[in-house]
């Protein structure tokens, strides 16, 4: 159906045809159906055991677990992102020590497997009962038992922070390298030291790249955590889930709540990344299209005040001026 745009003298000016998006209500039919679908299966089969699902989602063991994982991937990350910042700046450092130590590090834990190193860290009493602070094959000034200090929980945080930092390292690294040299070099033009150039030049504008790799890595984290069996360390979400499924010959029920519990703690990682992201990438050409369904009504009204300016234009009058000039 055609639409006539009329000027304020009812004369047509413009005679626009609306586009039709066949695809669009054809995709959203294909994915509607293939929704349902799945919701219809997921009710209906009985197998599932929704009841069991909901009379242990809150069971105080399971937040219990939920809570060591949180613990376990805000350690990890703290660690992880110390590290990373450090062995970035290393890297860029024009001391070659510092370069060759950071790469080494960075091969070294990027190199071996993550379970592997939780094994090794698992292990670190045996290969070391006893440890000790002193002067090499001098006077020890302090000693320990060494899985007096690496419990379980400390190893499997320091194995996956360990880890991490290598990983982070290079992320950090990239998005300190994306700054342009020549604010560096006008920067020390103007008398700032390598450490406020780092951290008012360089830093707050690498957050832009940095964030989103960054969150990544935390919801990977967070998966993570679930390969701490191999220190062994027995408190986290997957493994308390499967002991409770294994044990009780329900092992569906229990691998669902462990899922639920994953994806709501992702999903409010996501939402932070998000702003997160937002924040730091003001000023930049692609800040305005985030978020597209939060600045829907605000497009829609943009292109509305564009089309009464194309017909406000189009009903306007100029004079002839082709007979003008040379």
């Amino acid at each position: 159906m055609r639409q006539k745009v009329m000027t304020g003298d009812d004369t047509p000016v413009i005679d626009a045809v609306p586009v039709r998006h066949y695809g669009r209500w054809i995709s959203a039919l294909v994915v509607g159906v293939l929704v349902a679908m799945l919701i219809n299966g997921l009710v209906t089969n009985e197998k599932y055991m929704w009841d069991v699902v909901g009379a242990n989602l809150f069971a105080p063991n399971i937040l219990r677990a939920v809570g060591w994982t949180l613990v376990l991937t805000v350690a990890a990350m703290t660690i992880g992102i110390t590290l990373a910042v450090t062995l970035a700046i290393m890297r860029r450092s024009e001391n070659p020590v510092l370069r060759s130590v950071a790469t080494a590090y960075i091969w070294f834990f990027r190199g071996t497997p993550i379970y592997t190193q939780l094994v090794f860290w698992g292990l670190i009493g045996v290969l070391y009962p006893r440890m000790a602070l002193g002067i090499p094959f001098g006077p020890e000034f302090v000693s320990f038992n060494t899985y007096s200090v690496f419990t379980a929980a400390v190893a499997a945080m320091l194995g996956l922070g360990l880890n991490e930092g290598a990983y982070l390292s290079e992320i950090v690294r990239s998005g300190l390298n994306s700054v342009e040299a020549g604010q560096e070099e006008a920067a020390k033009a103007l008398g700032m030291s390598n450490g406020q150039i780092l951290r008012r030049i360089i830093v707050p504008q690498a957050m832009r790249v940095i964030v989103p790799p960054t969150g990544n890595e935390t919801i990977s984290m967070l998966k993570t955590t679930s390969l701490v069996l191999a220190v062994p360390f027995t408190l986290d979400l997957t493994y308390v889930t499967n002991t409770l499924g294994n044990s009780s010959f329900r092992p569906i029920p229990f691998l669902l709540i462990a899922a639920i519990w994953y994806l709501t703690i992702t999903s409010i990682l996501m939402i932070g990344q998000h702003f997160l992201e937002k924040y730091y990438g003001k000023g930049t050409a692609d800040s305005q299209q985030r978020a597209p369904v939060l600045f829907a009504g605000a497009k829609r009204r943009q292109q509305r005040v564009s089309r009464q300016a194309a017909i406000n234009a189009a009903g306007t009058v100029y004079p002839d001026t082709s007979g003008l000039g040379g």
